[in-house]
């Protein structure tokens, strides 16, 4: 029996994602935010650019949400049961800053094939049009698109990544309240904008949900058994979190990073100081 309805699968596959997916409840949710302001006041320089991937390995708050068996439930039923979680991010938006995130495809380089993953976005706080929401290009995942590497300062994506000429009055806003989840396909088109309000708009994001079957053909990437069996073996395994900020954890997590960042820049001449 599917976890998503019958509405959700079909917007999935015809439009390329999902969205809203009840999740977690607003004191849930705070309980996330607490952690990620309890690290950055105490290691202030852990949760800053590149610091924001795989998050979940030095933080056993972040970590369960990897492992939600209501977000399991809601992937099974796109990419099969052996399931595995490889890799997460923080996208926070503080307000009056310039940041925004290009339009792009996740799997123009993340270097997983097949195309059997899925990414999950979970809204740690009301993600809407006013503080930078996700946008998505309806029906725009049938092929990989060409993208630009545009290397701006306030694009969010490491290379700047973006797809040119997309239509955006085809697009469709992403509004999601505080403990809501999208999913989305690693070929739909999508980004978002500045956040124009006085309060941040977080997002956690596990990039992504891949098949045991899914290959890394970029680099090496650590995962860990979120679901089912891995009969495949592509990938290294890792222990899950069990303390916040572990300082065997933190080695795992800097090594994880360190490799995500010769995938996502695998092929260019320049590499941004996040």
């Amino acid at each position: 029996m599917s976890s998503l309805t019958s509405k959700q699968l079909s917007q999935y596959h015809e439009d390329g994602y999902a969205a809203p997916i009840d999740i977690f409840s607003a004191d849930e949710v705070k309980v996330v935010r607490d952690e990620i302001e309890l690290i950055e006041e105490n290691w202030p320089n852990e949760l800053v650019g590149v610091g924001r991937n795989n998050v979940h390995l030095i933080s056993p708050v972040f970590d369960e949400i990897v492992h939600n068996s209501k977000i399991l439930d809601t992937v099974e039923d796109l990419i099969g049961k052996n399931i595995l979680a490889a890799g997460t991010t923080l996208f926070i938006k503080d307000p009056e800053k310039k940041t925004f995130v290009s339009w792009h495809q996740d799997a123009k380089y993340q270097g997983f094939q097949p195309h059997n993953f899925v990414t999950a976005w979970v809204a740690i706080t009301d993600s809407n049009k006013d503080n930078g929401c996700m946008l998505m290009w309806p029906g725009s995942h049938s092929e990989i698109k060409n993208h630009q590497d545009t290397f701006d300062e306030n694009n969010i994506l490491t290379r700047g990544q973006t797809v040119p000429n997309v239509p955006i009055n085809e697009t469709v806003p992403i509004e999601l309240k505080a403990g809501q989840m999208s999913l989305h396909h690693p070929l739909i088109v999508h980004g978002s904008g500045e956040n124009k309000t006085n309060d941040r708009r977080i997002g956690f994001v596990i990039q992504s949900y891949i098949g045991a079957d899914v290959n890394q053909v970029a680099g090496e990437v650590y995962v860990q058994q979120a679901r089912g069996e891995d009969p495949f073996k592509y990938h290294p395994h890792v222990p899950r979190s069990t303390e916040t900020m572990n300082k065997n954890d933190l080695k795992l997590r800097n090594k994880a990073n360190e490799d995500l960042q010769e995938i996502l820049y695998k092929g260019s001449k320049e590499i941004r100081n996040l």
